[in-house]
């Protein structure tokens, strides 16, 4: 088993060569091959050099430099992609991760699990821009998406290669790797992990994000119940609709033949209406959006399952005992 670290970096010059310390201590303590992988997200404060001067003559260091700041996913992506191990530990690089956890999280995979999150159970964040958000975030996703997991901001996680090298992230969704595993049947699991409080720098998280993280929540809500059935998804939607509006005009034909009131005294018909037309688009939104979502999974060109392991006679009738990973 080879153990692949991958750090993203933005201008944490001052954080990087005692977190390199920390993350090769922790590596070697653990007997098992090893690179550590950091990408440099387009910092301007002289932590490519760094990263650079690490490198040189190292060949369990490697670092891709981006050509400018595209953000964590991006630069997590670029990690992924770029490191050789069968079991990748993303990492932050501002030390507030504890290295020596690394080497209890790859245990904890070994008992057979797919994905082991790291959860910050003494988390050492400001409260009320940090702490609480994530909090109301963990249990939103938790709930909607059927992945219960207390941190999912947390970075340090292990991850087996085969349950992420076929996931592509964009905008901020590296957050949601363990729901995208879970997806495709992944065997998940938390443990606890030190947080320290940051040392050097500036943390690159506040009030800002929580708006963008709601709307990714909202976006893995859709695609976790309406991607490959969006038909079903707004057809539901428009259905209710039309039956609503069917429901309003006649309590307004009711109120017209039997409580005297004419249709130009309620706005129940122009409701009616608005519902009814409502309901029309609802259904041919789906109508659509079934027809895209069949032309993307065909353009994929991957069957809509994974196989997990074969056993028994095979279909020309030999025996077989093959496991898919």
């Amino acid at each position: 088993m080879r153990v692949s670290v991958i750090v993203p970096i933005l201008n944490e010059r001052d954080n990087i060569e005692p977190l390199h310390s920390g993350v090769t201590g922790a590596l070697a303590g653990l007997g098992k091959d090893h690179e550590i992988v950091y990408v440099n997200d387009g910092s301007g404060d002289g932590s490519a050099e760094v990263l650079d001067g690490l490198a040189n003559g190292n060949s369990a260091v490697r670092v891709v430099h981006l050509r400018r700041n595209y953000g964590q996913t991006a630069a997590l992506m670029a990690g992924f992609e770029h490191s050789t191990g069968d079991v990748l530990v993303p990492m932050d690089g501002d030390l507030q991760n504890d290295p020596d956890d690394i080497p209890r999280l790859v245990a904890k995979l070994e008992e057979g699990f797919d994905v082991v999150s790291g959860w910050r159970r003494d988390r050492q964040d400001r409260l009320i821009t940090r702490r609480l958000p994530s909090r109301v975030a963990n249990w939103l996703i938790s709930r909607l998406l059927g992945v219960p997991l207390r941190d999912y901001g947390c970075t340090l996680k292990a991850y087996r290669r085969e349950v992420v090298e076929h996931v592509r992230l964009y905008g901020e969704m590296h957050r949601f790797i363990p729901v995208y595993a879970g997806w495709e049947g992944a065997r998940i699991t938390e443990i606890p992990v030190n947080h320290r409080p940051r040392r050097h720098g500036r943390s690159k998280y506040g009030l800002g994000r929580v708006l963008r993280v709601m709307l990714d929540i909202l976006l893995m809500y859709f695609l976790d119940r309406a991607l490959d059935r969006p038909i079903q998804f707004f057809g539901k939607i428009g259905i209710l609709c039309v039956v609503v509006s069917i429901l309003v005009f006649a309590w307004a034909l009711y109120l017209k033949y039997f409580e005297a009131t004419t249709l130009i005294q309620t706005p129940l018909p122009l409701l009616a209406a608005t519902l009814g037309l409502s309901g029309i688009l609802f259904v041919l939104l789906g109508v659509v959006a079934e027809i895209q979502s069949r032309t993307y999974f065909e353009a994929r060109g991957r069957s809509p399952y994974l196989v997990r392991s074969v056993r028994g006679a095979s279909a020309d009738g030999t025996a077989s005992d093959d496991t898919a990973t």
